[in-house]
């Protein structure tokens, strides 16, 4: 545990539908919803309009649909948000060399690693001016936690949503812990939580009152010690910048139940072949083959293959995988698959990266020897394979949200299609008044996808981190608090005196306002 507030968590506010909403106009202050559309899809991040009605994450979207039926419904845009991301991670690492990423919009910070702080009044300042930065870059707000262990700056930033600070001074951690219910702490989820509550504790004063051994006899040995420090406000991990990738893996959930066997080896086919682009974007490879299956009454069967050493080649993963899949009973149907590569090494064995090469040789030398010529005049499978495909415009999939330009109109975004149509509303980031709205036929000639535009239109240099004399501990003492004793504080008798966030942005609340940490 640190004696100084030294470490930052950032978690962006809504981020996909906060996103969203920056890039139309015609949605800003309205309830939105990011998710998958179909009728098997869930709700991946809900705008704070969409949430009074209550709708969460990770809710099934048609129950999202019933709770707030006139949200506007999107699917996700990736590369809008990676992009952002991008921004986000570059203000975070002129802060600290040690940034440790946990998503695309949430990462912990060591300020004390950059020598950006080394106190509380320098750490406040640092957030202070982060939250300002990443609004000026993105157009977006983020929340800020601050405290001495990487457990309490994200419970702090939860308490700073949407669109705050909180400060957390060390020594103050097992008064703010305690009436918080054990679901707070990381490592309790749905079956701990309900395996704790019948042994009658609720709350983390609940843990600490029980003791260590207690925890350890309903827990085990190491999960239950661990959850006994983490309750007295003890954590001591550190903020680690990069962390060893264990797998790679994807999964698709079919709207409707899959029967047919072909289409299944099909859909594995494919799934084994995605896995593998995105084991080589990270630079991997990997000798353990896993095929998911999640069969029509949501039971979930997992099989897995070890090879010789590691690959990389989707011919090696699709065979693999469909070797798996020969071992699992499908008839009932199948409503979700998952390939994934584990055991993960940063080189490939040359023979099994060559394996699918051979075999491809071999099929051409049987060929060969059956005296099979090909006919003259037709296009060779190879040739074939190289040639460009026509794009039919009539089978665009126009999904909502997704970026579209017209030959006439301009930049705009998909409201939506059906009965060979799709509505389009013409508006971009920077429009100053919600767009108008034209239907075209989806075969319309004029109409096609385009890239996502930026949030902010001259965002120009990323801001410089300037340290201040504050920052920099002068004039402060050596443990960087003399500042804070003589001109801070907060009044005697208020709730959480030392955690501290502004009452809004335009009230510049900070270190010397005083203000009691809330949640808003």
């Amino acid at each position: 545990m640190r004696a100084a507030p030294t470490i930052l968590h950032l978690d962006m506010d809504a981020f996909f539908a906060a996103a969203e909403q920056a890039s139309k106009p015609s949605l800003r202050g309205k309830p939105v919803i990011v998710g998958g559309l179909g009728p098997r899809g869930v709700v991946s991040t809900a705008s704070y309009e969409a949430r009074r009605f209550g709708v969460r994450s990770a809710m099934p979207m048609a129950q999202a649909r019933r709770l707030c039926p006139n949200a506007a419904y999107l699917v996700p845009r990736f590369q809008l948000y990676r992009t952002i991301s991008e921004q986000v991670m570059e203000l975070l690492g002129r802060l600290s060399p040690l940034v440790e990423p946990l998503s695309l919009d949430e990462a912990f910070v060591d300020l004390e690693a950059g020598g950006v702080a080394f106190g509380s009044a320098a750490a406040w300042e640092a957030g202070e001016r982060l939250r300002r930065d990443i609004r000026a870059v993105t157009g977006l707000s983020g929340s800020v936690g601050l405290a001495g262990s990487k457990m309490l700056a994200k419970i702090a930033s939860e308490q700073a949503k949407p669109d705050g600070l909180v400060l957390i001074e060390p020594g103050t951690e097992r008064g703010l812990l305690a009436p918080m219910p054990v679901r707070i702490l990381p490592g309790v989820g749905p079956a701990t939580g309900e395996h704790l509550r019948r042994a009658g504790m609720t709350t983390v004063a609940d843990l600490a009152e029980a003791g260590e051994d207690e925890l350890v006899r309903l827990l085990g040995k190491s999960h239950g010690a661990s959850l006994y420090r983490m309750a007295a406000g003890h954590d001591d991990r550190p903020v680690v910048a990069e962390r060893d990738t264990k797998s790679v893996s994807v999964e698709d959930t079919f709207d409707v139940d899959l029967h047919d066997r072909v289409r299944i080896m099909t859909e594995v086919g494919r799934l084994a072949d995605r896995c593998v682009q995105r084991l080589r974007a990270s630079g991997h490879s990997g000798r353990t083959i896993v095929l998911k299956v999640r069969r029509y009454d949501f039971s979930t069967l997992t099989r897995s293959e070890t090879l010789r050493g590691p690959t990389d080649d989707p011919g090696v993963v699709r065979e693999a995988a469909g070797r798996l899949l020969d071992s699992v009973d499908t008839t009932g149907g199948v409503r979700l698959l998952g390939v994934g590569v584990s055991g993960l090494a940063d080189y490939t064995q040359e023979d099994l990266f060559a394996q699918a090469a051979e075999e491809r040789a071999a099929e051409g030398r049987a060929v060969e020897e059956r005296g099979e010529e090909e006919p003259e005049g037709e296009e060779t499978p190879a040739a074939a394979a190289e040639a460009e495909p026509v794009e039919d415009p009539a089978q665009r999939r126009w999904l909502a949200g997704h970026d579209v330009t017209h030959a006439e109109y301009g930049p705009g975004w998909v409201q939506g299609s059906g009965v060979g149509r799709v509505t389009v509303r013409f508006e971009t980031p920077t429009s100053p008044v919600p767009g108008r709205v034209r239907t075209f036929r989806v075969d319309d000639p004029g109409l096609g996808l385009s890239e996502p535009l930026p949030l902010v239109e001259t965002a120009g240099p990323l801001p410089l981190v300037e340290k201040t004399e504050a920052e920099t501990g002068m004039g402060m003492g050596m443990d960087g608090k003399a500042e804070m004793e003589a001109g801070a504080g907060t009044p005697a008798g208020q709730e959480s005196p030392l955690a501290r966030r502004p009452k809004s942005r335009s009230e510049g609340g900070g270190p010397e306002s005083g203000a009691a940490m809330s949640r808003p």
